[in-house]
């Protein structure tokens, strides 16, 4: 699915060093498609024992929802497993900002049309103190300008991301579909193509 600019109201976690286990467990990675992992995205924390919902954990907090989700300091930590970024993405999570993330889990993200979003914790801060004063405050991410912004601020801060993944990000593209985009001139260059046996 596409994008250019994302206007939503978000989620904060506010925890460092979230790993994948943590993100989708184990137990629920026998599954072969992307389908269904959002249903146990977070879910030793969204759920207490007998699968009752835990009123505490912020994604069972009808205060806070929206497309894009805010976490502390080294998010995506952990094993490789691709499976995290399919839980946060089917759940219906399109961004997520943190002040560092792990490599793997960062690549998975872009692979799989999540954006994630670094800041500076100074940032991170503030974004988490502006929801913290109002459940209903939104940040503005523009993806072909490359920033973000707390809607009702003046401040604009610039993130950085690859150009092949933000070309794909905003076609919604994967990396079968560029290719496939390109077949034109695939074909073309092919064809001028001189062979000597």
């Amino acid at each position: 699915m596409s994008f250019t600019k994302i206007t939503s109201t978000y989620v904060p976690i506010p925890l460092e060093n979230i790993d994948t286990d943590q993100i989708i467990p184990a137990r629920f990675l026998k599954a072969t498609t992307r389908e269904g992992f959002g249903d146990n995205l977070f879910r030793d924390w969204r759920y207490n024992e007998g699968d009752t919902p835990n009123a505490d954990f912020v994604l069972n907090n009808p205060l806070y929802s929206g497309e894009i989700l805010v976490a502390g300091k080294n998010f995506g930590c952990g094993s490789s497993r691709e499976h995290a970024a399919w839980a946060i993405a089917d759940y219906g999570f399109r961004v997520v900002i943190s002040s560092f993330f792990a490599d793997i889990f960062r690549n998975n993200a872009l692979n799989n049309g999540l954006l994630p979003i670094k800041v500076s914790e100074t940032y991170l801060k503030e974004i988490f103190e502006a929801i913290e004063a109002n459940p209903k405050t939104q940040i503005l991410v523009d993806l072909e300008q490359q920033f973000l912004q707390i809607v009702g601020t003046a401040k604009k801060v610039d993130f950085e991301i690859d150009p092949y993944k933000k070309t794909c990000l905003l076609k919604g593209y994967d990396d079968m579909d560029y290719i496939l985009s390109k077949k034109e001139a695939i074909e073309k260059f092919e064809a001028a193509r001189t062979f000597i046996f």
